[in-house]
């Protein structure tokens, strides 16, 4: 039993890794690394156990995060307003604001703040640029 649902979480962790954008996948491989480190020293009685629960269960945090992250930055771009999502209990606090747009590259830049429990945990700023799709024509 304990096989079939080791093999369950790690399938359900490559379909989500494969599903990503890379940004997300990048996410998603980050916490998915702390997570197992995490997860074997907690496990004491089997390692391996808390690697693999720890991994899934920081990959899927980790690519949710980053989405949230990318969903901001481009809802901020788009309406050219800060964005500011928060958690149900109110403990986590994410914000987007849209600062400048480089015409050349085609980029707008966007400052992102993040906080929990009161303290601030993430100050960047990042770009979001405009893509061009291009199709093959016949």
């Amino acid at each position: 039993m304990r096989k079939i649902i080791s093999l369950l979480m790690v399938l359900a962790f490559l379909f989500m890794v494969a599903g990503c954008t890379q940004y997300g996948a990048r996410g998603g491989g980050v916490g998915g690394a702390v997570g197992g480190v995490a997860g074997a020293l907690l496990d004491r009685s089997n390692p391996w156990r808390g690697g693999v629960i720890g991994a899934v269960l920081g990959a899927i945090a980790g690519a949710t995060l980053t989405e949230v992250s990318s969903q901001a930055s481009r809802e901020a771009v788009r309406t050219d307003r800060p964005v500011e999502y928060r958690t149900t209990d109110g403990r986590g606090v994410y914000q987007a604001y849209p600062l400048d747009y480089d015409e050349k590259t085609k980029c707008h830049k966007v400052q992102e703040r993040a906080w929990e429990d009161g303290k601030l945990i993430k100050d960047q700023i990042k770009e979001v640029c405009e893509g061009e799709k291009r199709e093959k024509k016949y």
